[in-house]
C-alpha cells in the first residue's frame, strides 16, 4: 500500500534561521529575518518570521509565534535539468536523474539555448530556475 509522501516536515519556530525554508500562508517561503522578543511575565518569548515567496516572485509574508510552536518547513530539491528545446519565452527541460521532460518559463534575465544545463528548485509541482 503506497501512502503519499509529503515534502515537508515539521519543526520548531526557535529552530528556524535566516536562508531556510518555512511555509508562511501554506506557501514555500525563503526567511529574510528573524527576530525574537523576550518572554513575558504570562507566557513564552515570540517569534516574529519575515520571508518571500520561492515560486511567486518574491512576494514578502510574515507570522509571529510562540518559539515553541510548530511550523511546517518545505523539502525543496535543488536539481539538474537540461533545456531541450525553448520556444517563445518557454523551455523544454529534462530532469537529468529521473529523465523526466516538462515546460517552464524562461526568467528574463536568462538567456538560455538547448543542451544548456540549467539548475532548478523543486517543490510538489512547483519548479523555478536557481
Amino acid at each position: 500500500r503506497k501512502c503519499r509522501i509529503m515534502a515537508r516536515e515539521q519543526t520548531e519556530v526557535r529552530e528556524l534561521q535566516e536562508g531556510n525554508y518555512v511555509m508562511i500562508n501554506d506557501t514555500p517561503s525563503v526567511i529574510t529575518a528573524y527576530s525574537t522578543s523576550k518572554p513575558g511575565k504570562h507566557g513564552s518569548a515570540k517569534a516574529r518570521v519575515e520571508g518571500q515567496g520561492v515560486f511567486d516572485g518574491g512576494q514578502k509574508r510574515n507570522f509571529t509565534n510562540p518559539v515553541d510552536a510548530k511550523v511546517w518547513v518545505p523539502i525543496i530539491t535543488r536539481k539538474q535539468g537540461q533545456v531541450v528545446s525553448t520556444s517563445s519565452g518557454e523551455m523544454q527541460v529534462m530532469d537529468l536523474e529521473t529523465y523526466e521532460t516538462f515546460t517552464m518559463r524562461v526568467p528574463d534575465e536568462l538567456d538560455v539555448s538547448a543542451d544548456d544545463e540549467i539548475e532548478f528548485l523543486e517543490y510538489e509541482d512547483q519548479r523555478k530556475v536557481v
